[in-house]
């Protein structure tokens, strides 16, 4: 099987995330999941966080910003990653934990 754009944005994310020892995983979006939950949901330091996962050109859906924004508004970190800013997943997160999210 192929691996697609979006799969090495992931496995890049993923990789920064076990590198600084970060609970994380992938939530299941079918039978009880919901649609549009990010990519990559965890907990770092004590912050939440949520990931979208995106490469090339490809933007989040209305219902994906609706859930990134949702957490945002509950306390959590969530943000968009793709080729341009997936070397930044620590540093988004750190930011954010400094900025007291």
């Amino acid at each position: 099987m192929p691996v697609t754009p979006e799969k090495k944005v992931k496995d890049k994310v993923t990789k920064q995330l076990k590198d600084i020892g970060a609970y994380y995983f992938y939530p299941v979006t079918s039978g009880y999941g919901g649609s549009g939950v990010p990519d990559i949901v965890g907990c770092y330091g004590g912050y939440f966080f949520a990931i979208e996962c995106k490469a090339g050109a490809n933007k989040p859906t209305a219902l994906q910003e609706k859930h990134l924004k949702n957490i945002c508004e509950a306390g959590g970190i969530a943000f968009v990653v793709n080729e341009d800013n997936v070397q930044d997943v620590y540093k988004t997160i750190y930011e954010a934990m400094s900025n007291g999210k």
